[in-house]
């Protein structure tokens, strides 16, 4: 069963990647149409071999078997019950779920209708408090309508998790990382107390900054900071506050989206200072086909898709990226994540197919971010990028921006699945989904609803990965693990700065390490995978806390006599 499981999944994946390849490249109402029947005919046979899959439980098998039939047990987002009716129905409540999402627009006016990318550009960017009210209540606004489907999606997800003999949709996703459900909970509950204390400081000291700005009236002194106010839309990174939140003196002297505009550095030369970074570590230069085939640039021609991804169309060697780059700072880092997600593609293709994939989800999305951390100025400075390093009172500034992308984000990442696990298991009542939403979010995030909101309303679907069935704790789980990745990188190079200043960019011995844990795929436990590059099996936030160290100093003495907490 396995074997013709590998067999036919592969076969499938293949078709199903080159008609989503074309579709997010040309997109037309034919290639959506080829794309959608050959995506749901490999999601039917994914949900025939875990149901096959289940039926083997307890039966001895040699590991590799064994852990292969948990793969194909666990590989499910979504458990379509066996009803042919039930089945089609939950199929056409998720896809409807997020085409209302892609289609939900603001409307301030009859004649004028704002995307989502509007309106974060308006968060982004206003420091009008009542201008930022009103585009956060518009937005969040969309998500009533599907708040009945999102109840019966529950059901019936819930019902198709049973049949796979897990107690509900949400102990399905726990399954999948190598403990019991409930081990895993308490593995990210002590995940999170690791590092909330640096967050608890980062928050105080933002509210302080908000509360001199907004005055006392918008921002209390002690309470949670109002959602609409951290320059996005969900409140999850608040990295577009950093003009009104850089320390004093810590201008680090250059700003890249500027140089790279003014050489006019095309998304080809973007590209390729990525993959040097790869090919100084000992990763092989990118196939030819590549550069043939991945789309870099917006094309004038036709629609695309141009949200940033990375491809392995064949799960061998047809490495691609997505994406619609310009010459700016925040593109300059995402081309080296994307990339990473290819380089763990082309490292692990040598495994059975059901092998390869990360680790765990969090890995994945790790990859690319733990190689951002090596892109110190001093890097910088050796790609011709800057003619000097900036001087040690900048580091405060660069950890700062840094902390406000990475560290703002920590609880957000963790409290989606929070509330979806609540809610698949019955311990949130349909009657209370909004109320236990904004419950959560102040309880970790110390964000709350900038105005009252009731159980009409339902703000978790305003954000794209709750309509869209997308689990969230693999980005909690990432932005921990590429910290781990890069002090362990940093140690095997024998970096003796700081470890924010640490670069392991031209180091043969660090890159040789990194390439074995990435060559395991998913053929054994993450954390034995996870020991082979760090020397420990359990995942470690310690190494947040010490990239971020002296920032955390400095944060507690401005918070120094403050309100910290809320």
């Amino acid at each position: 069963m396995v074997a013709d499981a590998e067999t036919e999944l592969l076969a499938l994946s293949n078709q199903a990647g080159q008609a989503q390849w074309t579709a997010a490249t040309y997109i037309t109402q034919d290639t959506e149409a080829i794309s959608a029947a050959l995506t749901e005919k490999a999601i039917q046979a994914g949900v025939k071999y875990a149901k096959l899959a289940a039926q083997y439980d307890g039966v001895a098998v040699p590991p590799d078997v064994a852990r292969k039939l948990t793969l194909l047990k666990n590989g499910l987002v979504v458990a379509a019950p066996s009803d042919p009716k039930l089945s089609a129905e939950i199929t056409k409540i998720t896809s409807g779920m997020e085409a209302h999402y892609g289609k939900a627009k603001y409307c301030p006016t009859p004649t004028t209708c704002q995307d989502i990318g509007q309106v974060s550009k308006t968060i982004a960017e206003s420091r009008d408090p009542a201008k930022l009210l009103e585009t956060w209540k518009g937005w969040h606004d969309t998500a009533q309508p599907i708040r009945a489907d999102y109840l019966k999606y529950v059901t019936l997800a819930n019902q198709g998790a049973r049949e796979l003999g897990f107690k509900d949709s949400g102990a399905m996703w726990r399954s999948k990382y190598d403990m019991t459900p409930d081990a895993f909970a308490k593995e990210v509950d002590r995940l999170w107390e690791q590092v909330k204390p640096l967050y608890v400081s980062l928050h105080a000291y933002t509210r302080n900054r908000l509360r001199a700005k907004y005055g006392d009236q918008v921002v209390t002194p002690a309470g949670p900071i109002p959602a609409h106010l951290l320059g996005n839309m969900w409140a999850q990174s608040w990295d577009n506050l950093y003009p009104m939140l850089a320390p004093p003196g810590a201008d680090p002297g250059y700003d890249l989206s500027q140089i790279l505009s003014s050489r006019k550095t095309t998304a080809e030369q973007m590209t390729r200072m990525g993959e040097s970074m790869y090919l100084s570590l000992g990763f092989s230069p990118l196939p030819q086909t590549f550069w043939e085939r991945s789309m870099l640039t917006k094309p004038r021609d036709r629609e695309v898709v141009c949200h940033a991804s990375a491809w392995d169309v064949d799960n061998v060697e047809d490495l691609r990226v997505k994406m619609c780059i310009e010459p700016t700072g925040e593109d300059f880092y995402t081309i080296y994540h994307e990339l990473g997600h290819n380089y763990y593609q082309r490292a692990y293709n040598r495994q059975p197919y059901l092998f390869r994939d990360s680790a765990n989800d969090g890995f994945h999305e790790a990859i690319g971010d733990t190689v951002q951390l090596s892109m110190t100025p001093e890097y910088l400075m050796k790609m011709g990028l800057i003619s000097k390093i900036p001087p040690e009172s900048a580091d405060i500034g660069l950890l700062m921006k840094r902390a406000l992308e990475k560290v703002a984000f920590l609880p957000f990442g963790l409290m989606i699945d929070q509330w979806r696990w609540k809610v698949f298991s019955g311990e949130v009542k349909p009657e209370l989904m909004n109320s236990a939403w904004w419950d959560l979010r102040q309880k970790y995030q110390g964000v709350g609803a900038p105005l009252a909101r009731s159980e009409a309303d339902f703000d978790p679907g305003a954000k794209y990965h709750v309509p869209a069935s997308v689990p969230y704790t693999r980005y909690f789980l990432a932005n921990l693990l590429q910290f781990q990745f890069h002090r362990a990188l940093a140690e095997k190079a024998g970096c003796k700065q700081p470890l924010h200043r640490c670069s392991v960019y031209g180091n043969k011995e660090a890159g040789k390490a990194f390439e074995a844990m990435l060559a395991q795929g998913a053929s054994r436990p993450w954390p034995e995978t996870l020991k082979l590059l760090t020397g420990k099996s359990e995942i470690d936030a310690t190494a947040v806390v010490d990239y971020f160290a002296p920032l955390k100093k400095w944060l507690d003495e401005q918070n120094a006599g403050k309100p910290v907490g809320w």
